[in-house]
């Protein structure tokens, strides 16, 4: 068991330093937010849109996790919501939840976003006051703890429990996602599936989104054998291109938006 516990420890070292050169400690008053075109652009995209996105945290911080977000257009609409927590939001404000009109693919502090699930076209736009619903229901929007939570990750997966249609997979490195308060069984952050947690610090997840995952201390580690991928603490998600099943059928949205056959 000793020499395992220092494999372990060394692996968690290499993957630590390996992570460091990924991560660069930025100004944050400099640092780019331009988008990075990863969002259909509203101006010649009439159909709904919903987005969840993932970027790496500013700082050292950033070696272990990412925030997360999400971002919803409804038809004909002609910019997009972006629904998220901001824990320094709490330093003048009562709550740490902003709801604002944002480009949703704007880099977090020079962080790129990942795309971490998407859905377009028919029963999207139901999806959309779901989101809305269950955003303004967040019950920890007053406080926030970067571990185990409650904090962005925890917002995130909130809304997600609550509309699974979206079937979104966070990443292991979002740290946070497997808290749910004082409750010890519930869904997983997906909505779709099982799962045990200890106050976010230890669980076991078992669902048809996100595979099977192990958290220890805030960390997850799993294997996704639905969309494969493997699941690792620091370096994240590790498999081929997220695959996204909606296809977009764009005729039925241009009738739709355009209200050519609306009652």
């Amino acid at each position: 068991m000793g020499i395992v516990g220092y494999f372990v420890a060394a692996v968690f070292v290499a993957l630590a330093a390996a992570m460091v050169g990924r991560v660069t400690a930025q100004d944050w008053r400099s640092a780019s937010q331009d988008p990075v075109g990863l969002a259909p652009d509203p101006a010649i995209t009439p159909g709904p849109v919903v987005q969840v996105y993932a970027a790496r945290v500013i700082g050292w911080r950033g070696v272990f996790g990412v925030h997360t977000w999400i971002a919803v257009k409804p038809a004909a609409a002609t910019e997009y919501t972006v629904y998220e927590i901001i824990g320094w939001r709490l330093r003048w404000q009562d709550t740490a939840l902003v709801v604002r009109h944002r480009a949703p693919d704007m880099r977090w502090f020079g962080s790129v976003p990942e795309l971490v699930a998407e859905k377009r076209g028919a029963g999207v736009e139901e999806l959309i006051p779901r989101i809305d619903k269950a955003a303004h229901s967040y019950p920890w929007a007053g406080e926030y703890t970067m571990w185990p939570g409650p904090n962005s990750n925890t917002f995130t997966a909130w809304v997600l429990r609550a509309v699974p249609e979206l079937e979104a997979d966070l990443p292991p490195t979002a740290i946070g996602k497997d808290y749910f308060g004082k409750k010890l069984i519930g869904s997983a952050p997906s909505g779709r599936g099982f799962q045990f947690s200890l106050f976010g610090l230890a669980g076991l997840t078992a669902s048809t989104v996100e595979g099977f995952e192990v958290n220890l201390l805030g960390l997850t580690f799993g294997i996704n054998p639905f969309d494969p991928a493997l699941k690792l603490p620091l370096v994240g998600r590790v498999g081929p291109t997220r695959a996204f099943a909606t296809k977009v059928n764009e005729a039925k949205v241009n009738e739709t938006s355009t209200g050519e056959h609306a009652l």
